[in-house]
């Protein structure tokens, strides 16, 4: 794969990520992270304390996100869990507790669900009723108990490496160096798997491992550069300052609502490949293909297809006696910036060589 194939599907991608209004559904993602982040980490603490003591993995956790939204965004986020995990009461005020704690938990698993059915261009069969529902919840819960596994093997591979570092710092000098790198490959890792997961099992499509893979390697690598520069622009924008009170709250909203922007751009990546290189991506067995009209009518036409409206109707009303039959009129195309400049530079060189040619014969005939 050259580099101009490289950059063609770049280009799709991005385009295909614009008219998809990627941003619409990163902002949608948001909100409902926001209400699902601390069940869903209650969740995941519940999975990896199964090995691990509570104490160490909330303290992991906590360190890791306090990496990425700062110290006041993690402050908030422990208020949140502090908040939801206070269940006293009766028995039936607890069972009312851990189903709110389940359904917030799989609530925003629902939401990128519908997020990459849009970005794949299916959606579910109606008529899927009660079971469907049941179907994805179960689903999203998988996925939460994926997310709570990962973290339990990366706390494992964690501290395995820190072992190894710790026994052989004392033989080699760059130890150090090596734990760092070993550390960064298997974190990318974590993160490649996790977003394979998403992509093979949450969308309602049948979606081959190879182009998985891909998709989500390239995913991770942006992903792991967009978090960087994620954390660089929040240090320095002072957003949090900005918004008073209210601040850390901003912080983890924006945060989310540009991770959610990289990972729907991976999926549109993952679409264009699995497109032009894999064996494309199909519906599942109760899904179906969206059509034009339908993405029309949500304000995601393709290739500038404009939703039908009542003005182009196929039957025209009947014209009365001596009058002109209406014509339908088609909109004037919009010439492409790139061939508009050609036409002018072209026309320009060849007006330049015209004035030439006069000015040649105007010296002849005065000579």
């Amino acid at each position: 794969m050259n580099f101009k194939t490289i950059w063609e599907l770049l280009k799709e991608t991005f385009s295909d990520w614009s008219e998809d209004k990627a941003s619409r559904l990163a902002a949608s993602l948001a909100y409902y992270t926001i209400f699902s982040i601390a069940p869903l980490i209650i969740i995941v603490i519940a999975v990896a304390s199964l090995i691990f003591g509570r104490e160490a993995v909330q303290g992991q956790i906590e360190g890791q996100i306090q990496g990425l939204v700062g110290d006041e965004g993690a402050g908030l986020i422990q208020e949140m869990i502090q908040g939801a995990s206070n269940q006293s009461g009766s028995i039936i005020a607890t069972i009312v507790g851990v189903a709110t704690l389940l359904f917030g938990a799989t609530g925003v698993f629902g939401q990128l669900q519908d997020a990459l059915n849009t970005i794949w261009e299916v959606t579910p069969k109606q008529g899927r009723g009660i079971w469907g529902i049941i179907k994805d919840r179960f689903i999203s819960f998988t996925m939460v108990l994926g997310v709570g596994f990962l973290l339990m093997v990366s706390l494992v591979l964690s501290a395995g490496l820190a072992a190894v570092n710790e026994f052989m710092s004392g033989a080699l000098d760059n130890v150090a160096y090596v734990g760092q790198v070993i550390n960064f490959i298997v974190s990318f890792g974590v993160i490649t798997l996790l977003f394979a997961m998403i992509y093979k099992i949450l969308p309602d499509v049948e979606i081959a491992w190879s182009d998985v893979w891909i998709g989500a390697a390239v995913t991770a690598l942006l992903f792991t550069i967009g978090k960087f520069l994620i954390g660089l622009y929040l240090g320095q924008s002072a957003i949090s300052s900005s918004y008073g009170a209210a601040g850390a709250l901003v912080v983890i909203l924006v945060w989310i609502y540009y991770s959610a922007q990289i990972l729907f751009f991976g999926a549109e990546f993952t679409q264009v490949y699995a497109k032009r290189f894999g064996s494309q991506i199909k519906p599942a067995e109760d899904a179906m293909p969206v059509t034009e009209e339908a993405r029309a009518q949500q304000g995601m036409p393709r290739n500038g297809k404009e939703a039908p409206t009542s003005a182009t109707a196929t039957e025209q009303p009947r014209t009365p006696a001596r009058t002109r039959p209406q014509v339908k009129l088609t909109p004037e195309r919009r010439p492409k910036p790139a061939a508009f400049l050609f036409s002018l530079i072209t026309g320009l060189i060849l007006e330049r060589m015209h004035n030439k040619k006069d000015e040649t014969r105007v010296s002849q005939k005065i000579v």
